[in-house]
């Protein structure tokens, strides 16, 4: 037994060096899955899309700025620590509605507001619904083919899954999806803009690079989009082949851009499922409570992570009375760093603020 889990053991290193770093060895594990599945989908590569190969380079370079973003992030002392316990919990009972209700309904969002909610909803699955689209027709996983009695074939993999009527109401939606999706997302972006823009607090901290150049990058790719459908249309093709390359390039770009910026916490979500996961079950374990007021706040398991994970990076945050700063709730830890200043023992107090038990 102790000789077979040595040679899994040495094949695993043996793997492992055969890469420069885990991100090389990520990137092309994935550049090689999508290589086998396209050549799969398009039987041998005999269905392929030259106008869509633009849109396969900036796929490609996507997943590696992901992959890029995702290892850095994901070796930092307390992303590796959430890791790896998440996914030891991830066939919990409860991850099914957790998943549903982080990655589907929003409802962690449905506590700031209806507004807010609406918005995420139209942009998150205006986004989603588009790349479930676009990615399986620009690595050939599904084209059409159509007959003589006019009839569409959709081929998924290789294999004819359905025919149906050109003028049908699957084929109507096939044809617009990315148009429902186009109007989605602007609909969600310019109740965004409109909300940063008349919402004092939210002008107060928003930065044009990081909080607006995204949705104008996803309004650009939006825009020009249907504007390609109005061309086909209502001008009978006139001006499409130079708004198709605008269109093209702003896609491009925005995918290329999505993995260093604010919009990287789309394909990061799933990770949400993992720390909901963490808390819930430590939290069923036993609760921590608070050295100063007493209250439960986080699990002690979470509790004396912080301080392991503290430790790593060689920060300790001892209070004078001998605790640490992760064992008071934050309330009192605010108190506690406002009493630095003041030299008035505010953590002390026994009042607690009016937001303090206040959701979202």
């Amino acid at each position: 037994m102790q000789a077979k889990a040595a040679v899994n053991q040495k094949t695993g290193n043996t793997l492992n060096n055969a890469f420069a770093s885990h991100f090389a060895k990520s990137m092309f594990l994935s550049v090689t899955a999508l290589a086998i599945l396209s050549f799969i989908g398009t039987r041998m590569f005999t269905h392929v899309d030259l106008n869509l190969y633009g849109y396969m380079v900036g796929t490609i370079v996507f997943i590696g700025g992901f992959f890029y973003r995702f290892i850095a992030w994901g070796e930092r002392p307390p992303t590796k620590l959430i890791l790896k316990k998440g996914l030891k919990l991830l066939f919990r009972k409860s991850t099914p509605k957790t998943s549903v209700e982080h990655l589907a309904t929003y409802n962690f969002i449905w506590n700031r507001g209806i507004y807010r909610w609406t918005q995420h909803v139209l942009i998150g699955w205006g986004c989603i619904l588009s790349c479930f689209v676009t990615f399986p027709l620009v690595f050939g996983w599904m084209y059409f083919t159509m007959d003589d009695n006019g009839h569409y074939n959709i081929i998924a993999m290789g294999m004819k899954v359905m025919t149906v009527p050109a003028d049908g109401i699957i084929a109507t939606l096939s044809y617009n999806a990315l148009n429902i999706t186009a109007v989605m997302v602007i609909a969600g972006v310019c109740m965004a803009l409109y909300r940063r823009l008349k919402n004092m607090q939210a002008r107060a901290e928003q930065k044009f690079l990081y909080d607006f150049m995204p949705l104008y990058m996803l309004l650009l790719v939006s825009i020009t989009g249907l504007a390609l459908t109005f061309m086909n249309i209502f001008l009978h093709g006139a001006g499409q082949p130079a708004m198709s390359l605008i269109h093209q390039w702003s896609v491009i770009i925005t995918l290329i851009y999505l993995p260093f910026g604010k919009l990287a916490h789309i394909p990061f979500r799933p990770m949400s499922v993992l720390a909901r996961n963490y808390r819930e079950h430590y939290a069923e374990q036993g609760m921590k409570e608070c050295k100063v007021c007493g209250d439960q706040f986080v699990s002690s398991e979470q509790s004396k992570d912080v301080v392991d994970v503290l430790g790593v990076n060689d920060i300790e945050f001892k209070a004078k009375e001998g605790h640490h700063l992760a064992e008071m709730c934050l309330p009192c830890r605010r108190k506690y760093r406002i009493a630095q200043f003041s030299g008035f023992p505010t953590h002390e107090v026994k009042v607690k603020e009016a937001n303090q038990n206040a959701k979202g």
